[in-house]
Order: structure tokens, then sequence, then C-alpha cells
């Protein structure tokens, strides 16, 4: 069974033995199910491009997302440093002002 041309007389031809109804039977839903997965792939093929598509317009963003929070994070740590040289040049300049001057 290569292609669906095939299932068809095939079926046909089962559904003429009367003998082995039950075969027929199983024959005709294996044949039914066999042409379900065939329209199922089609569908999948034909979707692969729009679902890639998707998914890389998906990664695009969280990979912008991660890039604006590390800037973030990254003006943050700026922000603590710049706070930290501050205090330390208020503080140095406390300590200056608090030493006794030789005179």
């Amino acid at each position: 069974m290569e292609t669906v041309q095939e299932l068809i007389p095939l079926a046909r031809e089962m559904m003429a033995q009367k003998r082995k109804g039950k075969m027929v039977k199983l024959y005709v839903l294996g044949s039914v199910l066999a042409l379900f997965g065939v329209v199922l792939g089609l569908m999948e093929t034909v979707c692969s491009p729009f679902t890639a598509a998707s998914r890389l317009r998906d990664q695009e963003a969280a990979v912008a997302e991660l890039q604006a929070a590390l800037e973030r994070q990254a003006l943050q740590k700026q922000d603590l440093q710049e706070k930290g040289k501050q205090q330390d040049a208020v503080l140095g300049g406390r300590a200056l002002s608090n030493r006794p001057h030789a005179s």
C-alpha cells in the first residue's frame, strides 16, 4: 500500500468478499485510519512553515525580553555603584572635616 489510490480498489475487493466479514471490517477500518493519517500528514506539511515562523517569533520575543531584563539589571547595578561612590565621597569628606588640623 504505497498510494492512496491502491486503498480504494482493495477496500472494494474486500467488501465484495462476504465470507470473512470481520476481516473486511478490519481492513476497511485500517484503510480509513491510513487515509486519516495521510490527511493529517498533509495538513502538518502544509502548516509547518506557519508554525515554524510562529515559533521563531516566540523565540525572538523571548530573547528580546531577556535582553531588556539584562539591560535593566545592568542599569540598576550601575546606579548602585554610582550611589556607592557618592556615599563614599560624602563619608570621605566628613572624615576629612572631622580630623584635627595640624597648625
